[in-house]
């Protein structure tokens, strides 16, 4: 029985590391025009432009987050070779691909009103806790989107990279399931 409990204890010790960067990842909708190949064109060798909605840690200023936030999702960042920026192109780019993150949205703020450029609401932060909406967007169509949440002392945080590490493989999913069918046969 004591060997028992000592693989137990060392199991559960061996599981701390990894409970304590966990993220959580919450339901996620995908529009029947989402394609992971248009998303690798659209972004591989190329910028792909992120906007930040609301502020994940409400007690610095949004220049303070945004910055080390690029570049914990820059180490994140999905398949292809794309580069995360918050630059606004001079000329609107027709299609408009982003990736839009909202720190704690209203609960009636849904993935369509945030492409669409709806005024954005808000609900009260949770302090150390991060609750973001993420939100793939062509244009004013919602192409996927979903939510996500850990706890976090700041923009730092590694914990914030692994959120990271596992939203991006939701958002922009090659499953084969989420492929458009061609109707066609291959041969």
């Amino acid at each position: 029985m004591t060997i028992l409990k000592k693989l137990a204890a060392t199991l559960a010790l061996s599981m701390l590391p990894v409970a304590a960067l966990a993220a959580t990842i919450g339901g996620t909708e995908y529009a029947p025009q989402y394609d992971y190949r248009e998303f690798f064109t659209a972004a591989d060798g190329k910028q792909f432009r992120v906007v930040l909605a609301g502020n994940a840690f409400p007690g610095m200023a949004v220049e303070q987050v945004a910055g080390p936030l690029l570049t914990q999702m820059q180490a994140s960042k999905p398949q292809p070779r794309l580069t995360f920026t918050y630059d606004q192109p001079t000329e609107q780019p027709r299609p408009d691909y982003r990736l839009v993150l909202m720190f704690d949205p209203a609960n009636d703020m849904g993935a369509y009103s945030v492409c669409a450029g709806v005024k954005p609401r808000f609900k009260a932060n949770t302090p150390g806790r991060v609750y973001m909406q993420a939100v793939y967007c062509r244009n004013d169509l919602a192409l996927s989107q979903t939510t996500a949440w850990t706890d976090a002392s700041g923009p730092d945080d590694p914990r914030l990279g692994e959120l990271f590490r596992q939203l991006f493989p939701v958002v922009f999913s090659d499953a084969m399931g989420l492929r458009p069918q061609s109707g066609g046969s291959l041969r």
